[in-house]
């Protein structure tokens, strides 16, 4: 079983880089958001400072969104997906590795890009640890729950609209303990529950989201 998780996130991370457009698009919305932010709000720095916690979480979570509508449609379209339900092998294996690939090349570009935006609106150095410690915890939760999302509209022509729709409300509890983190950290005070609670979080998604991942391809592909 190991064997075949390897293969498949090496193959998965091969296609992902021949197709570089998949990894940029969300980075750079990331990068704009944060970038016009100041000028609607004005620059003064402490009003910028405050609002920060809650609008680096809140564009992370739609650029990891943005990433996830095309997770499963390549697999879909060239029949790639169907091998795999049909596969001896566990899917929840295999699509736990795709999902893997996928944030290992757009959910960790997006922490390393992270702690320089947050210094673009005037959060102090002191928070940047806490900021990637959310972001190292929150991400993967955001692309395990997008990619059931995914997997449940792969088959529709415009599932991006629904795919928000139904894997928004999944994501209060992530932005609401990551941005509460970052806000602890800006005042002084402890972050460790939040941090915690975001662990947890973690280790439920990466535990049962595979399942449901499995079984929204096969209602997709109709087995």
């Amino acid at each position: 079983m190991s064997n075949v998780f390897t293969q498949l996130l090496v193959r998965e991370t091969r296609l992902l880089f021949r197709r570089p457009a998949e990894l940029l698009n969300p980075l750079v919305f990331f990068a704009i958001v944060i970038a016009l932010f100041p000028l609607a709000v004005g620059p003064e720095s402490q009003q910028l400072q405050t609002l920060s916690p809650g609008l680096l979480w809140v564009a992370a979570l739609l650029a990891v969104l943005l990433s996830l509508d095309g997770l499963f449609r390549s697999d879909f379209e060239d029949g790639s997906l169907e091998q795999w339900v049909l596969s001896p092998h566990p899917l929840p294996l295999l699509v736990l590795a795709k999902v893997l690939a996928h944030w290992l090349l757009c959910g960790l570009s997006l922490v390393l890009l992270a702690p320089l935006l947050a210094l673009m609106l005037g959060l102090p150095g002191r928070c940047l640890p806490v900021l990637l410690a959310t972001l190292l915890l929150g991400t993967p939760i955001l692309s395990l729950l997008g990619a059931v999302g995914a997997a449940l509209t792969v088959g529709l022509k415009r599932g991006g609209l629904l795919l928000a729709l139904l894997i928004l409300p999944l994501y209060i509890p992530v932005l609401i303990l990551g941005s509460g983190a970052l806000q602890a950290a800006l005042q002084g005070l402890p972050a460790a529950g939040h941090l915690l609670w975001l662990a947890s979080l973690t280790a439920l998604a990466v535990t049962l989201t595979p399942l449901a991942i499995a079984a929204g391809l096969k209602i997709s592909v109709g087995e």
